[in-house]
Parts: structure tokens; C-alpha cells; sequence
């Protein structure tokens, strides 16, 4: 099986711009997240996909550093910024992985494409988000490339095309659909926020680099953040306000397939 993995980064988001530029543990963002998913151990080429606009230079300049592949494309429409940056691989399945995941485990990628991989044939598409039970950061979708070619020419609400995925999930009767939840039988996806959308979020995640990242050592573990909140707590509620706060809120009359249970708004 051949996989590619994209992720989406851009400059330009509304709430935190330049988030995946700033700094963590000496280097940018971005590139700890390519860091960190270089490190799942299944086999997969990674293709970061940004935007066409100027602004998102850096991001082309910080790919070729790395030596990641890039791929520009429209601003907002992420599903055509998918489905043409993995269309040049001849992939078999297409893997989505936010740019705003910096805390994500190396071994929570694994667990997941392990997942879609023996059920290979039998799903159409496997996430660790429907429902999500991980800790909110540690988002995998993973799809075959024909029904994400589907999404691409069939999807017409604007939520489906700049969130990717929609089209799919939101067709339980259409797709074979799977889900891999967290082993340990916890949900922490409403109580722990381990992804970035607003300064706090940042604040949280460069003290959790702070504590953990060494260099030329392994990436540290979800078991290892957990640990370290025991260990001090108080991290927690730098960003405690947006637990649970998603996209889902801004989309409650349209998603047919998400609870209320699934997303809050805003303290």
C-alpha cells in the first residue's frame, strides 16, 4: 500500500496569524510537526500542503531547508488542496494531518494507518476523530484516494471544501467508515488541548516543549505530556478556556453526524 501523507499549513490563520512560524524549542513550529510525523514509523511520503499567496513563502523556503516536498494551492479550498497535492504520488490512500497538531505522538499516526492498513479493502475511510477520544491534537484521517477524488468533484457546501473531510464522514450510508479510539478506553478529546488556534494554545504547547524536547533524543510521548501535567498541573489551565472549542460549533444545523457533546463554544 502506498500512502502519502498531507499537511496543510498556511500563515494566514484569522485567529493566531503566523502560528505555524513561531518558535518552538529554536525552530518553527511547522517544522516540529514535520519532525514529529517523520517519526511515525509506517511508511509514507509526506507533502506539506500550503497556499498559492505570497505569505505563505516562508513556508515553501522552510520545506526546501527540510527537504519536504510542497505543494501550493488554493487558499481556502483544502479539499482541492488535498486531493492535488497527493494526486502527483499515485498514492493509494491519503492521509490528513493538521499543521496545528505540534504535540502529535509519532505513535498515535502508527496506530491509526495500522488501523486503516488491516482493514484495508474493507474501509473507505478510518480517523481517530469520529468520535474523537485522544487528546484534542492528535487528529489522523485517512481515506482511499478514489473517494477523496470523489469529495473533490462532488462536494459543493462551502464547510466540505475547507474542511476536506465532511464529504465523507457525513455519508455514513455511502462510505465504509472506521474509527480507531484510544487503547487506554479514556476520552480526554473535550478536557485536554493540545493543539494551537489562540495564544494561550501556544503559551501551553512552548512550555510543554520547554519541559520535554531534547535534542537528538526521541519525540516525546502522549504519555510523557500526560506525565507532565501530573507532575505540574497548573499547564493545564493555560489553555483550559478552549477545551473542547472546534469548528464543529460553527456548523451545529448542517453536521448530521456530530453530537453536542462534541464541541463547545468558547468560555
Amino acid at each position: 500500500m502506498s500512502t502519502i501523507v498531507v499537511i496543510q499549513a498556511r500563515t494566514g490563520s484569522s485567529r493566531l496569524p503566523g502560528k505555524i512560524l513561531m518558535p518552538l524549542a529554536g525552530r518553527p513550529l511547522l517544522a516540529r510537526m514535520i519532525e514529529r510525523v517523520r517519526a511515525a514509523s509506517f511508511p509514507f511520503e509526506c507533502v506539506v500542503a500550503t497556499t498559492t499567496e505570497a505569505s505563505d513563502d516562508p513556508v515553501r523556503a522552510l520545506c526546501r531547508s527540510l527537504d519536504v516536498a510542497c505543494f501550493s494551492g488554493h487558499p481556502t479550498d483544502l479539499l482541492d488542496r488535498h486531493y492535488r497535492a497527493a494526486l502527483p504520488y499515485g498514492a493509494d490512500a491519503v492521509v490528513k494531518i493538521p499543521s496545528d497538531c505540534p504535540l502529535i505522538d509519532p505513535a498515535v499516526i502508527d496506530r491509526v494507518l495500522h488501523c486503516y492498513a488491516e482493514r484495508r479493502g474493507r474501509v473507505d475511510y478510518v480517523s481517530n476523530l469520529h468520535p474523537a477520544t485522544y487528546p484534542d491534537g492528535n487528529d489522523v484521517e485517512i481515506m482511499t484516494a478514489g473517494v477523496l477524488e470523489e469529495a473533490w468533484r462532488e462536494a459543493t457546501l462551502p464547510f466540505e471544501r475547507e474542511h476536506t473531510t465532511p464529504f465523507i464522514w457525513e455519508r455514513p450510508g455511502r462510505y465504509r467508515l472506521g474509527n480507531c479510539p484510544w487503547e487506554t478506553g479514556n476520552n480526554f478529546s473535550m478536557s485536554h488541548r493540545w493543539t494551537i488556534d489562540y495564544p494561550e494554545d501556544y503559551e501551553f504547547i512552548r512550555a510543554v516543549y520547554d519541559e520535554l524536547w531534547s535534542a537528538g533524543g526521541k519525540p516525546f510521548t502522549l504519555a510523557d505530556i500526560l506525565a507532565l501535567l501530573e507532575r505540574r498541573p497548573a499547564l493545564a489551565s493555560i489553555n483550559a478556556r478552549y477545551a473542547g472549542v472546534n469548528w464543529y460549533r460553527h456548523h451545529a444545523g448542517e453536521l448530521t453526524t456530530v453530537s453536542p457533546d462534541q464541541y463547545r463554544q468558547p468560555a
